[in-house]
């Protein structure tokens, strides 16, 4: 698929974090010069930095009323470009509404991507604010087939394709032959995802699991001096091992391959389609207000849920997985082939290219 030489495919980002690297290389190897991606140093959330090793070009973010919103004066100067920009459906960026607004009046094309609803869910009285948004976009990307639907029952008319969130690409998943046997967390450090939980729930399940059974925690945050003492005083340094972010694939591809089960303590994010991806199933905290990305996951199949902030139900999700090994291990390639065919970045940016063909 080829863009004409002076017109360009442009994403304009608050952050580009490290996770989404092989994403916008999968975009750049689709589209070659005519793509540019634009991005500020961090998200609204600091925890979630940009990758200087990420190609893009750089954009202030300017943050007004504490954090509650941002502005993007440099981007601005792209509201009468031919080029076909993509924006963050996210009310809060005002300069996002600017841009949609006056492209919309000077005829010029411009796509949305983001959650199709409010964190709250569809039904959130802030929808409204977003519908609007929506309404001026010329097409709409979401993250899961299940929004699309729902979006697309809400404005027939409007162009909405899903993306589903991924990390890898293809050539990196698959689930390593071996006896996996510990377990693993991968994602921020905070309070959300509840990691301090899972230390603790953790502690007192280990009479009830393998002796040799480790867990390691990959990722940083606030939480991280918090863990780091629970661990030292309850002298649990050799089954516990905090081993800060880790971004290389090959590094996380080791300490999947000896994880038996992932964990998700609080909401689920896009590290799911990761786990399943090196073929490693997970436990997952029932009652949360997930991520998209909990669209992946099917009870019994290739995760297991418990009783949100259980510890007891935490347990028995363990002696439950570590009774059944033969019959988990043995899901492993299944789980990585699902999510191949399903949360390739490949897959992903495929989604956006066609966009450049796509007419109504």
């Amino acid at each position: 698929m080829e863009l004409s030489k002076d017109k360009k495919f442009i994403i304009i980002q608050t952050a580009v974090p490290d996770y989404r690297k092989g994403f916008f290389k999968a975009l750049r190897d689709n589209l070659g010069y005519n793509f540019e991606l634009y991005s500020g140093n961090h998200y609204f959330e600091k925890s979630i930095q940009s990758d200087a090793t990420i190609p893009h070009k750089k954009t202030k973010n300017t943050y007004l009323f504490n954090a509650r919103f941002l502005i993007q004066f440099q981007v601005i100067k792209l509201i009468a470009s031919d080029n076909l920009l993509v924006l963050e459906l996210n009310p809060r960026i005002i300069s996002n509404w600017i841009l949609l607004i006056g492209r919309k009046i000077l005829g010029k094309q411009t796509i949305l991507w983001g959650h199709a609803w409010p964190r709250q869910g569809k039904d959130s009285s802030t929808d409204s604010l977003r519908h609007l948004m929506r309404k001026l976009a010329r097409a709409i990307v979401v993250y899961t087939n299940k929004q699309q639907l729902e979006l697309q029952e809400k404005m027939p008319r409007k162009i909405i394709l899903a993306a589903p969130n991924a990390l890898l690409n293809t050539s990196q998943m698959g689930a390593i032959a071996g006896n996996p046997k510990h377990l693993i967390y991968v994602g921020r450090l905070t309070e959300s995802k509840k990691t301090l939980f899972l230390a603790k729930a953790f502690s007192k399940a280990l009479n009830d699991i393998p002796n040799d059974v480790q867990l390691f925690i990959v990722g940083d945050g606030e939480k991280k001096k918090v863990l780091e003492s629970f661990i030292i005083e309850n002298n649990l340094s050799h089954r516990i091992h905090l081993l800060g972010h880790i971004n290389d694939i090959a590094r996380l591809r080791e300490l999947y391959s000896n994880s038996y089960f992932s964990v998700s303590p609080g909401y689920v994010g896009l590290s799911v389609t990761q786990s399943f991806g090196f073929g490693v199933p997970m436990i997952v905290s029932r009652d949360e207000n997930h991520s998209p990305e909990i669209e992946a996951v099917l009870d019994g199949v290739n995760a297991l849920f418990f009783d949100t902030n259980s510890e007891l139900s935490f347990r028995e999700s363990l002696i439950n997985v570590y009774s059944n090994i033969d019959l988990w291990t043995s899901r492993r390639n299944e789980i990585a082939a699902f999510c191949a065919k399903n949360y390739s970045v490949e897959a992903m940016a495929q989604v956006f290219c066609k966009l450049l063909n796509t007419k109504r």
